[in-house]
């Protein structure tokens, strides 16, 4: 069979440029290993963890919040088999709807693990019976995803010690739970066996929690973290993990060196980050290219340095998120159709869905000054917002930052109830080069949490309402 275009992995850049280009009139073929589609993010990611971040919030909530709103209900029972079935049935439903997807725009599947022969050339291995096939084709594209990072000298096995994907399916709540690294994955996961009974201990490396994203809000969400019940070890690293007893002893010490200590635990989860993954896709024999990280190197039109073959998502430079490998997708389908496909880098959200959420869009404080550039920054608290006041939400602020000379809005961020969604208009905002003034002078719903938005918009002129 000849194809216009192979993709090889179903996550959502490779589905998602498949369906693009099939709208363009492209012939695709799509190649997945795994059995079903959807890649990390649907299948053991983003989509479980956030059903289980749902319930086990739902759950707190009737626990601890009920009762001071007038709702009288008996102390809830978990029922943590229930709980993920309920999980499990929302990937079921996700995935099929991809595989739906496909179908109806006529994108041949193949499930099977690809291999790149050469330029135009996949073979593909199949599941159902180790038959072999090989894929003629004008285009391929790399869309395989990442791993999960292994702490060296630990081993994943699962169990009990664990990394995002055994930490989705754990059969009881952990009675102490250490989450090695204070990324997104482990404060969501983390806050999940929290809310569920599970005393958390969180190891990080670095001396701050959130890397990456602006030090001001990580600083103040650690904070609400602490209220919470979490505890944190910050600038400590793990140096073993003896498995011999009933308790696991987690060995720790401080990263600048110094006394060593042993943290005792039920469940380790191991949350270091992730690796891009390209094992046996032959990129060594095709001669693709790849950086010291391990990552496929692309330029700017997301083509590698083999004619034909290109590479989108966690395989490539760029955030890890699900959401930049889709605009990626799309954006390559386009080109490969001649149309004029593009991803704004500048303008990626990116948001941890704890309570309260934190999302991001654009430069922090930290970036800017790294830079040299002048900014000016408005912040709002919750703790003034109509809406988060009297549902007692208030945690958290936006914080908008403008450029000094331009008062272009260069970036936002959020903590607060559904920062996630809030988040978008100042993505709208900035995908146009928008101002602070901009967004100050739109008019927003009163009472809604996004009135904050715009009062932090007025904050950078120092003409906040409300404070």
């Amino acid at each position: 069979m000849s194809y216009d275009l192979t993709i090889i992995g179903t996550g959502p850049g490779g589905y998602v440029c498949a369906i693009r280009a099939a709208q363009l009139g492209l012939k695709v073929a799509v190649v997945e290993k795994r059995g079903t589609h959807g890649g990390t993010c649907l299948n053991v990611g983003c989509i479980p963890s956030k059903a289980l971040l749902y319930a086990s919030e739902l759950f707190e909530e009737a626990g601890h919040k009920f009762g001071e709103m007038g709702i009288g209900v008996p102390a809830p029972k978990l029922d943590l088999p229930a709980m993920l079935a309920f999980k499990d049935r929302g990937v079921d439903g996700n995935v099929k709807g991809v595989e739906f997807l496909l179908k109806k725009n006529k994108v041949d599947v193949y499930m099977g693990a690809g291999k790149i022969l050469g330029a135009g050339k996949v073979e593909v291995t199949l599941n159902a019976d180790g038959k072999v096939e090989v894929l003629d084709t004008k285009n391929i594209v790399i869309a395989t995803g990442s791993d999960v990072a292994p702490l060296p000298g630990v081993a994943i096995d699962e169990q009990r010690i664990v990394s995002s994907t055994g930490a989705l399916k754990l059969p009881k709540v952990p009675g102490k739970l250490v989450v090695v690294g204070a990324g997104v994955i482990g404060l969501e996961l983390g806050s999940v066996w929290r809310r569920l009974g599970a005393q958390v201990t969180v190891v990080e490396f670095l001396d701050r929690i959130l890397p990456g994203m602006d030090s001001d809000v990580a600083k103040s969400f650690q904070r609400i973290l602490d209220k919470q019940g979490f505890a944190f070890k910050l600038g400590t690293k793990v140096t073993g993990v003896d498995t011999s007893g009933k308790t696991l002893k987690v060995s720790v010490e401080p990263a600048a060196g110094g006394a060593a200590e042993v943290l005792e635990a039920d469940v380790v989860l191991v949350a270091i980050g992730r690796i891009p993954y390209t094992a046996g896709l032959g990129l060594e024999e095709a001669g693709v290219a790849k950086d010291a990280r391990g990552r496929v190197v692309t330029d700017h039109h997301f083509a590698t340095n083999v004619p034909g073959i290109y590479a989108i998502g966690d395989v490539i430079v760029g955030p890890m998120l699900a959401h930049k490998a889709e605009d990626e997708g799309v954006a390559l389908a386009e080109l490969l159709a001649g149309k004029a496909g593009h991803v704004n880098y500048d303008v990626i959200p990116g948001v941890v869905y704890t309570f309260p959420e934190v999302a991001s869009v654009g430069k922090t404080e930290d970036d800017l000054k790294a830079a040299g550039i002048a900014y000016k920054v408005g912040k709002f608290p919750f703790t003034a917002n109509g809406r988060t006041k009297v549902n007692n939400t208030t945690d958290g602020f936006v914080k908008i930052i403008a450029d000094a000379a331009t008062d272009k809005v260069l970036g936002a961020h959020i903590i607060g109830p559904e920062a996630g969604e809030m988040i978008h208009e100042c993505a709208v905002l900035m995908e146009f080069g928008g101002s602070s003034e901009d967004l100050a002078r739109t008019c927003h719903a009163h009472p809604t949490r996004s009135e904050a938005v715009k009062e932090a918009a007025m904050a950078v002129e120092k003409r906040a309402i409300h404070m």
